[in-house]
């Protein structure tokens, strides 16, 4: 099963709004197939597992054991059920790491699965299942993003000096990190402040993969033209209050009160992002810790002292799950006390 969820970790980013999943076929203690979901609309991981047996071992699959880190889908979507296509390969026992709350899977995988006679086992690796799968549970669950939270800050707790100019923390190694995780997430997002002082890309350069929906809040339109977010180079919208516009740079209009984040959460779930990146400022980092919107933060630590500026958001109600080096910089991880997820290791570097 833990393989099978290393495998299902090569579709991160490339899945959404599907969840990552992994599958691995064994015979008698010896590997005969695996496969992961590797693209949204493309073959699930139970098919591409069952297509990557060799012809001279299918004779293989009907005594053979499926290890699957989510139950089968029971509905067509873009692909047919692969519960049925478990039935019709006569596999004799399936084992499960989580079950699916889509409610058009829920329970269904597994009923149809045991109707036709099949053993089913769930919970193997529950945890490590779920938490690789998180943003898709939690979306699910919760009809919001999983929302993380990063930032980079000095040894004494400022994250830019204090005229709001642009001070470079994070070191090559922790920016490298940072693109991949742009690739891992459906959006991410900065407030105008940020735009207006960095003029930042948002893309993922130093990484391969998909690039995210970048969204700025920028109540008056106050971003010239000629800033690199408005360059229609990749999906980007503009939260403002004061227009409605499509394109690949959409301008979303939003009303700039205490409804404002939710009813962001709202449209990114009806555009089908299940994952949203929050990069600053500090300010509007600070907007989603006070609204309790939050799932996970990543903070980078570096050696210098700023000795003045503006500080640093403040965890409320977390527990530190993982620290660790990258390069001179020291990385943070934190997720509520309540967090749906427990973290188990190794998935978020």
């Amino acid at each position: 099963m833990r393989r099978a969820i290393g495998l299902a970790h090569r579709g991160a980013g490339r899945v959404a709004p599907n969840p990552m999943v992994g599958a691995v076929l064994v015979h008698e203690g010896r590997v005969i197939g695996e496969g992961w979901h590797a693209l949204y609309g493309d073959v699930h991981a139970e098919v591409a597992c069952l297509e990557s047996v060799l012809v001279a071992e299918r004779h293989l699959v009907r005594e053979s054991t499926m290890y699957v880190t989510l139950e089968p889908c029971a509905h067509q979507g873009r692909q047919p059920p692969c519960a049925h296509r478990l039935v019709q390969e006569g596999i004799p026992r399936v084992v499960i790491a989580c079950e699916d709350p889509f409610p058009q899977v829920s329970g269904r995988g597994t009923a149809i699965l045991r109707e036709a006679g099949i053993t089913v086992e769930v919970g193997c690796c529950r945890e490590e299942a779920q938490w690789m799968c998180r943003r898709f549970l939690h979306a699910q669950k919760t009809g919001r993003p999983y929302i993380i939270l990063k930032w980079a800050q000095s040894i004494d707790g400022y994250i830019a000096p204090a005229d709001g100019s642009r001070r470079q923390l994070s070191n090559h190694y922790s920016q490298t990190l940072v693109h991949r995780w742009r690739t891992e997430e459906s959006a991410i997002m900065v407030a105008s402040n940020t735009a207006m002082a960095d003029n930042p890309q948002l893309t993922a350069r130093l990484w391969k993969g998909n690039q995210p929906l970048r969204i700025v809040l920028d109540k008056k339109l106050r971003i010239p033209t000629t800033h690199q977010l408005l360059d229609d180079s990749t999906a980007t919208w503009v939260v403002n209050d004061r227009q409605d516009r499509d394109g690949i740079t959409r301008h979303l209009r939003l009303p700039f009160n205490e409804e404002l984040l939710p009813a962001l959460m709202k449209e990114l779930i009806a555009a089908q992002k299940t994952s949203l990146l929050v990069e600053g400022g500090a300010q509007l980092l600070n907007s989603f810790i006070a609204a309790g919107l939050w799932d996970e933060a990543r903070i980078f630590t570096a050696e210098v002292a700023l000795q003045d500026g503006i500080p640093a958001p403040l965890l409320t109600g977390s527990e530190r799950i993982l620290e660790t080096a990258v390069g001179s910089n020291i990385l943070q991880v934190f997720q509520p006390l309540d967090s749906r997820f427990r973290y188990v290791s190794g998935a978020i570097l």
